[in-house]
């Protein structure tokens, strides 16, 4: 079962806005007036312990004022600005690893309102070359990372292995033969309109050609591990609505649970 992160968490932040304010609105002046009817039956101030005591927040309230700014602070970030994601996957080899922690820009194209993903700031539109993170089209609790190689009206062609745009090949030189000895895969550097990546190719994995015209407010993405990923070849294009973001950055690897996080490898999103 996949959880609903977004939606968890402006749930909680609410419920805990809403306590916290019905504490305020409601039960804080009873406590209040409990002190001072207090106070006028002694004639006299408490004696400190007895004003902390009547004046003590239950469990819930207290709980409450302290978790709604800090939520509120990590929904706002998490919602318009960066949001961490781990790699799952090998698909985007070479540029990301599994276990890589990467830093998703959410201004980058545009602000959504959580859950509702409803557009309300317009910003920048996807390009060739950006490595996108976005929900999954056949299932939208699942998030994808892919690299955009078609934009709206893009007529996207792949063949032996060679993408072309709009009839253009895209250059491709070999980096190396892995693993040296006796090959199995092909480090290359691609250059996609002017923008250099490396990506990943199988000798032996059969060749999959096809052509496809990317329609008004869609995006064609492919993995960089172009023979382990299924994209856009497989399953279609990617709706402008369904984006969630730009991936920036790695800031942490950490490949299990039973091993230690690495930062030597922090480095931006080419």
């Amino acid at each position: 079962m996949n959880l609903d992160f977004s939606l968890i968490l402006v749930l909680v932040t609410l419920l805990t806005g809403i306590l916290w304010l019905v504490d305020t609105l409601m039960f804080a002046p009873r406590r209040q007036a409990a002190l001072a009817q207090a106070e006028q039956s002694a004639g006299a101030p408490l004696p400190e312990a007895q004003q902390v005591s009547l004046m003590r927040q239950p469990g819930w309230a207290d709980t409450s004022r302290s978790m709604f700014p800090v939520l509120l602070v990590v929904l706002l970030l998490r919602s318009f600005l960066f949001e961490p994601f781990q790699i799952p996957s090998g698909s985007m080899l070479p540029t990301l690893k599994i276990g890589d922690f990467i830093l998703v820009n959410k201004f980058h194209y545009g602000l959504r309102l959580p859950v509702l993903n409803t557009k309300f700031v317009s910003n920048n539109d996807p390009q060739h070359g950006d490595v996108i993170v976005f929900r999954y089209p056949e299932d939208t609790s699942i998030n994808y990372i892919k690299r955009v190689v078609g934009v709206p009206g893009d007529v996207i062609t792949y063949q032996g292995k060679t993408l072309f745009i709009n009839g253009e090949a895209q250059p491709q030189s070999l980096i190396a033969r892995l693993p040296p000895g006796n090959p199995e895969q092909l480090l290359l550097s691609e250059t996609l309109v002017g923008k250099p990546h490396r990506i990943h190719q199988d000798i032996y994995r059969p060749i999959m050609n096809g052509q496809w015209v990317v329609p008004e407010g869609h995006y064609f993405v492919l993995g960089d591990n172009r023979d382990n990923s299924r994209d856009s070849r497989y399953w279609g294009f990617v709706p402008e609505e369904l984006l969630v973001g730009k991936a920036t950055a790695v800031w942490m690897h950490w490949d299990s649970f039973f091993s230690l996080p690495d930062f030597s490898d922090v480095r931006r999103i080419n």
